[in-house]
């Protein structure tokens, strides 16, 4: 490795040390909105059965999510947002 390579490296190392003890800021921060998972469903006119299965999660973690017991975390907030703006997007996935 690059000397250079290898100091970049350390450095971002250093960095993250410091972010992660409060003693810098991060340069960005990604927040992704909590879903409404019942108007996502109902805005695509499927029933908790059909939108479990397009989503490839049980009805059980649906109804969680729907009457507010857990929340979506994670990749599964990313996939309801796809689900909710190009609901096709998944259907050509697993085709």
């Amino acid at each position: 490795m690059k000397e250079e390579f290898f100091n970049e490296l350390v450095a971002s190392i250093k960095e993250a040390k410091a972010i992660r003890k409060g003693e810098r800021m991060p340069s960005r921060i990604s927040v992704i909105e909590e879903p409404n998972v019942k108007e996502i469903r109902k805005k695509h006119k499927l029933n908790q059965k059909e939108f479990a299965t397009l989503l490839g999660i049980s009805v059980g973690t649906l109804r969680n999510w729907e009457q507010g017991h857990r929340k979506p975390q994670g990749p599964a907030k990313v996939l309801l947002k796809i689900a909710e703006k190009r609901p096709e997007a998944i259907l050509e996935s697993l085709s």
